[in-house]
């Protein structure tokens, strides 16, 4: 499980988050969505335990698997080595990764279905590539905790089609606490059970992602009109899409 309990967060005399509570429970998915400067990163890196909380409270595994949207290694290490780091806090300050570590890290990488770029040079694969290769790392962890900061913003979309199936099946396991910050309300209803809207203003609303993944929340988060359209998936069933306003009329 992760969760924060009534969190607050300042920054100076600003409140950025007010008495926020967010629950994540193994073998659950949550997104959180909101507008630009609504406190979706600030929400995240309190629930990580990487910003300081003004009150309430924090709960979390002692090690939780984290993919940022992008990581800066100078150095030029294989994916296996990159992948392995996620060991990182469990071998000590100066501990070095053992052969139970790159076979965790092997393991990762085959669950992904990216063994084939283990011996590959991390600063040479393509942005969807390197997200894969850092939710594998995050994998490597062992945590049951999984947070991911905006996974698919600087991805095309068929690469934002693999990992949204990627996450899809990893809450299909019923293992893991996934929670993941996005700005497209699809790929909650891709990959997530329950959504939290930070709303203008201050305020959440958390709940079913197909309750809150509607017009009349989403419009209320957004200020702007939104509408829910059908499509047909690969798999030949119907789907849910959301649309904003703008996006033109239904033909």
């Amino acid at each position: 499980m992760i969760a924060l309990e009534s969190a607050t967060v300042r920054f100076g005399d600003r409140t950025v988050l007010r008495e926020l509570s967010l629950r994540v429970e193994a073998g659950r998915s949550l997104a959180i969505l909101g507008p630009n400067g609504c406190g979706k990163t600030t929400a995240l890196r309190a629930a990580l335990g990487f910003q300081r909380l003004a009150s309430g409270r924090r709960v979390a595994p002692r090690i939780v698997g984290y993919v940022p949207q992008s990581v800066a290694i100078a150095h030029p290490y294989r994916v296996l080595e990159v992948v392995a780091m996620g060991r990182a806090a469990r071998l000590g300050l100066f501990g070095q990764p053992g052969r139970e570590d790159r076979t965790a890290a092997a393991a990762a990488l085959e669950r992904l279905g990216l063994s084939q770029l283990a011996e590959a040079m991390f600063d040479r694969l393509s942005g969807g590539e390197r997200q894969l290769v850092l939710l594998a790392r995050a994998l490597a962890t062992g945590s049951p905790a999984l947070v991911l900061d905006e996974p698919g913003a600087a991805l095309d979309l068929a690469n934002q089609a693999r990992l949204l199936a990627l996450l899809d099946g990893l809450r299909q396991e019923r293992r893991y606490a996934i929670l993941f910050t996005t700005h497209d309300p699809n790929q909650v209803l891709a990959a997530a059970d329950e959504a939290l809207l930070l709303m203008p203003g201050g305020g959440a609303r958390q709940g079913a992602s197909a309750d809150l993944i509607a017009p009349e929340p989403l419009g209320a988060l957004y200020g702007v009109p939104m509408r829910m359209v059908g499509l047909t998936g690969t798999d030949g069933r119907m789907r849910r899409a959301v649309l904003p306003a703008f996006a033109g009329e239904a033909a």
